[in-house]
């Protein structure tokens, strides 16, 4: 089937049967057969069912856009379907082999041990004619909803998990090769991304079921919880500007500005208590300007923006170190429902926690450090962007191998900036310091075993050749990502503000004047948000998050002008009365 040939009786001991069990075959209903239970990624976006079936059997899969053609229609002549499949799979910039498994199992002489067959899920192989039964539901159509699947066999006794995922009761369709090999003791080919599925904890059906649902509404509510939200705080902002004649127009701006710093933060709330679509609605549109206005009493100006971001960013470091699943259960989360990743941050977080980490900390060391000498600063930011490489990047961790490249690079131009040195060094620098971090992550996944993103993509690439094309495939992921209808809609708007700071740029400057931090960290923050773009597969969510933040802060930075200049106007008052008397 697709490249899972099927193969006649053997001896029970080394054994493994693969049944595809009918549509609509649920979790509980594996469980209660006997299996330990899970769901399967069934392809990167919505595929059909055949690419489906085809990636379960290469080990490997790339997004539909990354080949050169469409999946061809299967009828008729199946030899020929069969050569155009491999045709097309040899323009893919990915190592992906057709029919792999069976390939392998061929030359390691183990063919007979495996079987691939149909059956109702009452109709299972009884336990003593196999050493490992797989059971899968079949795809339907077009779809990315997840499969359910139940794996019976000597250490299976919880629900199931991967390396892949990380996460309690997910496997990806690359995983399924893999799994079938280690067990019937095939080495397994370079060529095959997917990790063995493993069983962790006891069987909780109910568990999966939940996690599940709540996967399934992270994109579609991303929409009415955070874009409505937002929205309806500028139009608040606006109707203050507008009944207050601009008189609270610069503190109406430092609340909704902290409000959308602290959004993040609450949505990793909302992930831990999973309320409605309405309940989580209200939560974000109520909690985050009172957080922000309770914020704002203690500390003024900068230090504001600083605690904000840093309660923000802490929150989310100190979620992936202990390994809480809520980061990807948060809207902000890494989208598993593209089957892409299930742990750590994704594209999302990472711009607008470039962001928050450069920015914010420009913003700490203006308002907590104003007299500390620019070399003092320098070293900070470096420390500050290190910090959160390590814990964003790491494969133990935030498992994010953009937050490698992206806070290096920002945090060394913010240095750079207020460190004023040559443009030489500032280019060695930049140039060096994402490298060195990537160096100094992969020895701690080698090290710590933690068999992350970072390790499988890059040091067991396989050669340049491989590295080149992780290279090409992130390019043309990117590239392709500017003509999605949501983000190009968004792209003008983006550009307009880009031209417009260019044209002001004198005007920004002016607001930025005697707070030297803060402009280094708003343009190391730039520098990460360009980077960011180039870099990773999803450039234009990562321009339009990032100068979303970008905005924010300077905003941020207009309102503090405003109190600045009020303050020396005050102070020029203060001595033409003296001076009177």
């Amino acid at each position: 089937m697709l490249g899972l040939a099927l193969a006649p009786a053997a001896a029970a001991e080394g054994r493994v049967v693969l049944v595809w069990v009918p549509r609509g075959t649920t979790v509980a209903q594996l469980a209660d057969a006997g299996l330990s239970p899970g769901v399967m990624s069934a392809g990167l976006g919505q595929v059909p069912a055949e690419q489906t079936y085809l990636d379960v059997g290469q080990g490997n899969r790339v997004f539909d856009s990354l080949y050169a053609r469409p999946l061809p229609q299967l009828h008729g002549d199946r030899a020929r379907w069969w050569r155009e499949v491999v045709e097309r799979a040899g323009s893919a910039p990915a190592e992906i082999v057709p029919g792999l498994l069976d390939s392998t199992l061929k030359a390691a002489g183990a063919s007979r041990a495996f079987e691939v067959r149909r059956a109702a899920l009452d109709r299972l192989p009884p336990a003593a004619s196999y050493d490992l039964l797989i059971a899968i539901a079949r795809p339907t159509g077009r779809s990315d909803e997840p499969l359910p699947i139940g794996i019976a066999g000597a250490g299976f006794d919880g629900n199931l998990t991967s390396d892949s995922t990380r996460t309690d009761g997910y496997v990806l369709s690359t995983d399924v090769a893999p799994t079938i090999l280690e067990r019937l003791g095939v080495q397994v080919p370079a060529a095959m991304s997917g990790q063995p599925i493993r069983s962790e904890g006891s069987v909780d059906p109910a568990a999966i079921e939940a996690r599940v649902a709540r996967m399934d509404v992270i994109s579609p509510r991303r929409g009415p919880v955070i874009g409505l939200t937002i929205a309806i705080w500028m139009a608040a902002l606006a109707l203050v500007a507008l009944l207050s004649r601009g008189r609270l127009a610069r503190q109406a701006v430092r609340v909704i500005g902290l409000a959308i710093v602290f959004l993040p933060l609450v949505l990793l709330l909302g992930a831990a208590l999973e309320p409605g679509q309405g309940a989580e609605q209200l939560l974000v549109l109520l909690l985050c300007p009172l957080l922000a206005a309770l914020t704002l009493l203690p500390f003024r100006g900068y230090r504001a923006l600083a605690v904000a971001s840093a309660l923000t960013v802490a929150a989310y470091a100190i979620d992936v170190i202990v390994g809480s699943p809520l980061t990807s259960l948060s809207l902000l989360g890494p989208n598993p429902g593209l089957g892409v990743r299930f742990y750590g941050i994704g594209n999302e977080l990472e711009a607008l926690l470039a962001v928050l980490v450069v920015a914010g900390g420009g913003a700490a060391l203006t308002g907590f450090g104003p007299e500390l000498p620019p070399r003092a600063c320098a070293w900070a930011f470096v420390g500050i962007g290190l910090t959160a490489a390590f814990v964003f990047a790491a494969g133990r961790f935030g498992a994010d191998v953009g937050a490698a490249i992206v806070f290096p690079v920002g945090a060394v131009v913010a240095a750079v900036v207020i460190g004023g040195r040559g443009r030489r060094t500032a280019l060695v620098a930049v140039l060096a310091a994402p490298l060195v971090v990537l160096a100094l992550l992969a020895l701690i996944d080698l090290i710590s075993g933690a068999n992350a993103h970072l390790t499988r993509s890059v040091l067991d690439a396989g050669g340049l050749g491989s590295l080149a094309e992780v290279a090409q495939r992130r390019l043309q992921l990117s590239a392709h990502s500017f003509g999605r209808p949501v983000l190009l809609a968004l792209l003008p708007l983006v550009a307009a503000a880009a031209v417009l700071a260019y044209v002001r740029r004198d005007r920004l400057r002016a607001w930025l004047d005697g707070v030297p931090a803060m402009r280094a960290g708003l343009l190391g923050a730039l520098a990460a948000t360009v980077i960011g773009t180039l870099a990773n597969d999803s450039g234009a969510l990562l321009l339009e998050i990032g100068a979303a933040y970008l905005l924010v802060f300077i905003c941020f930075s207009w309102a503090e002008s405003g109190a600045k200049s009020g303050n020396s106007d005050q102070q020029t008052k203060r001595h033409t009365s003296v001076t009177q008397i």
